[in-house]
C-alpha cells in the first residue's frame, strides 16, 4: 500500500475498558488512526475485537464503558450507530444485509435521498450522485441494476458507497471477504485502496492473515481485552503477528496428517439439485463421488459451483431431483437430516449462527440437541448421562466458557465453532462433511480443529472438507475435486495439487 495521505490523526480511542457480568473484555485500550490509514485489528476470537469496534460504531452507548473517543480532536459522546455515522464513524458488518427488490441506488441512498425543495426525492439527481459514487471505485452498473442481480462482492462495495455517501471519516470492515472469491477480494482492494488515496480510513477486521499482510498499513494486535502489538508495515512478520495473537509460537499451521486410508465408504451417485433462485436450471448436475474410510476428500469451488447444495441435498436439509446416496455398498434413503444422522452422517453447515447453534439456548442444550435419542429414557432426559457426555466434549474440544449453562450467544466466533463440532459428535457419525468449518474464527482455533479433524480421520471417519482458503484444503485433504458450473471440473491427489493448479481448474482452463 501507498504511504498515508496525511499524518493528520482522524481518530483517538483512549482508555477504553468495558465489562460484561464477572469478565474484563477491554482494559485501557489506546488506539490511534491517521487519515487515509488502513489499519488492521488482529486477536484470536475473545480477544475484544468486536466489542471495541461495537464501542466505535455506537453499537454500545457511551454510558456502557469507560474512556474517550475523539474524532478529529474532538471529543464525542454518541450513543447509536446514527449518531457514530454523523459523525463519520461508519461500521460494514459482515453479514451485511441489502434490500434485494430495489435498485442500487435506493439501497445506497435509503434514508438520505437528495430531495427537491419541496422534499419530494430528486430521483435525477439520486441517480448521477449514483453514478459518480460507482464510478469512484469502477464499479460498472446500472445505478437502477436490482440488488438481487449483483454478486457478493458487488453487495459488499455497495454498502461501502452507502458509507462513502455520508461523509464518512472512518470506514471499519468486519470480514468483508469471507464470502467473496479471490478476483471478488482483489476488486474490493482496489476500491479500498481508492477510498484511502481520497482520505478515508479504515479499520480492518478479518482472520485472514495473508490478506491483511497485503491490506495494511499498519496491524494492532489484541489480546485478552488488551493491546499487545502494534506493527507498521515494515515490521509485518507472519510469525511474530501470530505468536503474539495467540500468546505461544504457532510453529506450523497445519498438524501433521498422515493417516491411513482403508476401502471405499461413501458413494454419492447421480446426484442433481435445482438451483434455488431458477426452477429452470441446476445448480448440481449429475454428479457422482465416493469417499473412502478415513479419507479427507475437498470439494472446491467458487461461489455458486453447488457445494454446499450438494452436500445438504445428501443430507436431506434442501431437496434433490435425483441421485442415491450408499454407505459400504448398501443404498440408505435419505428424506430429512434425522434420516441422515440415523444413518451415520453429521454435516457442519456453512453459517453456524443460522443453521448450527440455537443461540438462545446454553452450551449444553446445544451440544446434545442432535444426540437426544442416546441420553434419554421413555422422553425423559437423563441429566446425568447429558451432564457426563457434554463434558466430555468440552474437555475434548477445548471449549472456553464459564460453564455448560452459559448462553452459546455469548461465545466467541471460535468457541460457537466448537460447540457445532461438538453437536455433530456427539452423533458418533461415520461420515462428517464440514461446510467451512474454520470461517471467521482466529488462527488458534483453527488449528485445533484441523487436530480433531485429522484424529477422526486417523479413526476411520470419512469426511468430506468446502473451504474456500486454499491453504486450508491443500494442507488437510488426501483428494481434491474442483466443482465448477455443478459438476466435476478436475480431480487432483495430495501430491498433484497446488494454488495454481486449482485456480486455472475453477477458471475452466485444462491443467
Amino acid at each position: 500500500m501507498n504511504n498515508n495521505t496525511s499524518s493528520q490523526t482522524v481518530l483517538k480511542m483512549l482508555d477504553i475498558e468495558k465489562s460484561f457480568p464477572g469478565v474484563k473484555v477491554l482494559e485501557g485500550v489506546n488506539l490511534e488512526i491517521q487519515k487515509g490509514e488502513i489499519v488492521s485489528i488482529l486477536g484470536e476470537n475473545g480477544a475484544g475485537k468486536s466489542t471495541l469496534m461495537k464501542i466505535l460504531s455506537g453499537a454500545y452507548s457511551s454510558k456502557e464503558y469507560a474512556g474517550k473517543i475523539l474524532i478529529e480532536d474532538r471529543d464525542l459522546s454518541y450513543d447509536t450507530p446514527k449518531e457514530a455515522e454523523d459523525n463519520g464513524v461508519v461500521m460494514i458488518y459482515q453479514e451485511n444485509n441489502p434490500f434485494l427488490d430495489i435498485s442500487v441506488s435506493e439501497n445506497i441512498f435509503m434514508g438520505c435521498f437528495p430531495k427537491n425543495k419541496y422534499g419530494i426525492i430528486n430521483w435525477k439527481k439520486t441517480r448521477e450522485l449514483t453514478m459518480e459514487l460507482l464510478s469512484s471505485v469502477g464499479l460498472k452498473i446500472d445505478p437502477d441494476t436490482k440488488m438481487r442481480n449483483l454478486n457478493g462482492s458487488e453487495h459488499q462495495l455497495v454498502a461501502i458507497l452507502k458509507a462513502i455517501s455520508k461523509n464518512s471519516k472512518v470506514l471499519i470492515l468486519d470480514e468483508p471477504t469471507s464470502t467473496l472469491t479471490k478476483g471478488e477480494t482483489d476488486r474490493l482492494f482496489v476500491s479500498i485502496s481508492k477510498m484511502k488515496k481520497s482520505g478515508v480510513s479504515c479499520l480492518y477486521i478479518s482472520h485472514k492473515i495473508d490478506e491483511v499482510f497485503e491490506i495494511s498499513d499498519r496491524i494492532v494486535v489484541l489480546r485478552d481485552g488488551a493491546i499487545v502489538g502494534n506493527y507498521t508495515r515494515d515490521k509485518f512478520d507472519y510469525n511474530i503477528v501470530i505468536s503474539t495473537m495467540i500468546g505461544r509460537e504457532l510453529t506450523k499451521i497445519f498438524p501433521d496428517t498422515t493417516h491411513e486410508i482403508g476401502d471405499d465408504y461413501l458413494h454419492i451417485e447421480n446426484f442433481t439439485v435445482q438451483h434455488p433462485y431458477n426452477r429452470d436450471a441446476n445448480i448440481v448436475e449429475d454428479i457422482s463421488l465416493s469417499v473412502k474410510k478415513g479419507e479427507i476428500l475437498g470439494l472446491v469451488g467458487l461461489v455458486g459451483a453447488g457445494r454446499s447444495e450438494l452436500v445438504n441435498a445428501v443430507y436431506g436439509s434442501i431437496k434433490k431431483k435425483s441421485g442415491t446416496v450408499k454407505i459400504a455398498g448398501r443404498e440408505i434413503h435419505i428424506k430429512n437430516p434425522g434420516d441422515a444422522l440415523n444413518n451415520g452422517i453429521a454435516l457442519i453447515t456453512e453459517d453456524r449462527k443460522k443453521d448450527g447453534l440455537v443461540l438462545i439456548h446454553d452450551i449444553k442444550k446445544n451440544l446434545s440437541l442432535a444426540s437426544l435419542d442416546t441420553i434419554t429414557k421413555m422422553g425423559v432426559i437423563d441429566k446425568n448421562k447429558e451432564t457426563g457426555k457434554v463434558d466430555e466434549i468440552m474437555r475434548l474440544l477445548n471449549v472456553k466458557a464459564n460453564s455448560p449453562e452459559t448462553k452459546t450467544v455469548f461465545l466467541s466466533g471460535g468457541n460457537q465453532q466448537k460447540v457445532v463440532f461438538g453437536k455433530c459428535l456427539l452423533t458418533a457419525p461415520d461420515v462428517f462433511i464440514l461446510d467451512e468449518p474454520t470461517r471467521g474464527i482466529d488462527v488458534g482455533s483453527k488449528f485445533e480443529i484441523y487436530q480433531k479433524i485429522i484424529e477422526l480421520a486417523r479413526q476411520g471417519m470419512s469426511i468430506i472438507l468446502i473451504s474456500s482458503e486454499f491453504s486450508e484444503l491443500l494442507g488437510l485433504c488426501d483428494r481434491m475435486l474442483v466443482l465448477r458450473n455443478g459438476s466435476i471440473q478436475k480431480e487432483f491427489t495430495k501430491d498433484e495439487a497446488d494454488q495454481n493448479k486449482l485456480v486455472l481448474a475453477l477458471s475452466g482452463m485444462d491443467v
